[in-house]
This record gives C-alpha cells, structure tokens and sequence, in this order.
C-alpha cells in the first residue's frame, strides 16, 4: 500500500525556525529532494506529544536525533563536524550502516583522500590555541562517570583507572566535558583517582590544546577521538560507536590494545574520506538532494 506523499520533521524550536526560513542546509536540501518528487513537507514541534502523533499521521516522519519508533519514520544527525548529515532507522549511531560496513582502504584514492583530508584539517584546525607539550594519554571524557551503560565495556572512571595500570609510565589528562553537568560523587570520585595517582591530571575541555599534543587518545566513544583521526592520532575505544573501524579496542584484549597504540598507523585520510564522504551526505556538494534520495530510499522509503 502507498504512502502518503507528506513527510512531517519534527524539530526543536531553533532548528525549527531556521527550517521554515529555509536558512538550515541541511534540511533545506531534503525539503527540495522530497518536494520534487511530489511531497509536501512539514515542519513540525518536536514535542513528546508530537511525536507519537506521527504515528498515526498518513505519510512519513523524520525526527532529529529521536528514536525513530515506527515503519514510517527515520532519525537526521549531523556526522561530528559539518556540512555532513546522516538519515537511519536507529538513533544509535553504532547501528547505522556505516557502522555495519566493513572498510576497505583499497577501494579509495588515496590521492583525492589525502586533499579532502587537508582541506578539512586546515579548516577545523585553523585556530588552535597554544598546544601542551606531548607525551600524555588524552581522555575526553562524556557524561555518567559512575554508570555502565548497555554500549559501553566499562563505567567511564574504570576506563581511567585501567589507562593508569595499562600506561605506567606516561601522565594521563581527563578531560570533563564543558557541557555536561556532574554530580559531587562523580566529582568525589574523580578526585580520589587524581589523589591515589599523581600522573593523572583531571581538566574541562581543554580539546583545542590537548588534542593535537597528545600521544593516543582513550575514550568511551567520545566524538573527540574521530576529530583526533585527521591529525593521525590512535584512538583505544571502550564503547561502542559507528567510527571504531580503525581504532583499537580495549573490550577485546586491553593489553593488547595498550600495547600496539603507540605503533598504530591505520590510513586516516582515506577512512575519513570513506566515512564522511561516501558514508555520509555532504550537503555542501551539488549532488546532495539525489543522495538524500538515494539514503531514504534505502532505508525503505517509498520516494
């Protein structure tokens, strides 16, 4: 049975206004895509109530970011910097496609990967501040540090415990993050760690000068560590997440991981350049409208 030609998005206000203005990119491509396949487009509140309504609405729903709860809708996110977007069934992002998708370095032109690569680096990277001097672990840290989550291999303060006994030898900055908010035991907790090890040094924020000191990075799955791939930083991941294909894995083998770090040298540029790219929708590129197509169509969408 056909669907209704109406896809309904619902938004946070913000994003909601710059969306009836059409000064949102992103969103602004997908409504020409859908219109001009005979849609008509809605943008709608994303309020709790809203949303359950779509449900029962005739046509398609995409959500932002939302868990996408029933056959006619999907979820948008942007992929870790942009103009890069992605469109799934799951808001989770270690089950998106590209997650599921095996790399394979050979398939891309390392030529035309090392310039995308470049011209991003210089653009996300343009403004450092003052850098650290090297020699340190970098541990960016996310939200509920006392919590093991279902994705995750161990509660965030493990994490940095096991650093510590992994890495002897070199100090380990964690870093909180500047917009999460923590709680006294969280706070407590931390402090007990920094006191029983001098080497490990606890901050907020701090990305600008840590990241590009650092000798490898050590998270739970914290968008730090894809951004630290273009300045060819290693990463040991301890959660699940849709860019782990070329870092280490500390839930497999933590000593192994720990100890091939340092000698780690996977091809940056060309995962980048797959992952964004290819994997992704870049909507700075003139054929945007036809991958958002192409995207909705293949995650079974009548477009």
């Amino acid at each position: 049975m056909a669907v209704a030609k109406r896809l309904r998005v619902y938004l946070e206000p913000g994003m909601r206004a710059a969306a009836k203005a059409g000064t949102h990119n992103f969103l602004r491509l997908v409504q020409e895509a859908v219109e001009d396949r005979g849609f008509q487009v809605e943008f709608r509140p994303a309020t709790e109530r809203e949303r359950l309504k779509s449900a029962a609405r005739k046509g398609y729903a995409l959500f932002h970011m939302e868990p996408p709860f029933h056959g006619r809708a999907l979820t948008f996110r942007r992929v870790y910097h942009y103009p890069f977007w992605q469109i799934e069934r799951s808001e989770k992002r270690w089950e998106w496609t590209v997650a599921q998708t095996p790399f394979n370095p050979a398939e891309i032109d390392p030529v035309q990967a090392k310039s995308f690569a470049d011209r991003w680096r210089k653009t996300l990277f343009a403004t450092q501040a003052a850098p650290l001097s090297g020699g340190f672990v970098y541990v960016p840290l996310q939200g509920r540090l006392l919590d093991h989550r279902s994705f995750q291999s161990f509660r965030p303060i493990d994490m940095i415990e096991m650093v510590l006994q992994q890495d002897p030898a070199r100090p380990v900055v964690a870093a909180l993050h500047p917009r999460e908010i923590y709680t006294s035991e969280e706070i407590a907790a931390l402090e007990r760690l920094a006191a029983a090890h001098p080497r490990l040094t606890i901050t907020t924020g701090e990305m600008d000068r840590l990241l590009p000191a650092c000798d490898y990075i050590v998270t739970e799955n914290s968008s730090v560590a894809f951004l630290g791939y273009y300045l060819h930083k290693p990463a040991i991941l301890c959660a699940r997440i849709d860019f782990h294909h070329i870092a280490l894995d500390a839930a497999r083998d933590p000593r192994g991981a720990f100890a091939r770090v340092l000698s780690h040298s996977p091809d940056y540029d060309r995962y980048l350049f797959w992952f964004l790219q290819d994997m992704s929708i870049n909507a700075g590129r003139p054929e945007a409208r036809e991958k958002i197509l192409a995207t909705l169509r293949a995650r079974g969408w009548d477009i």
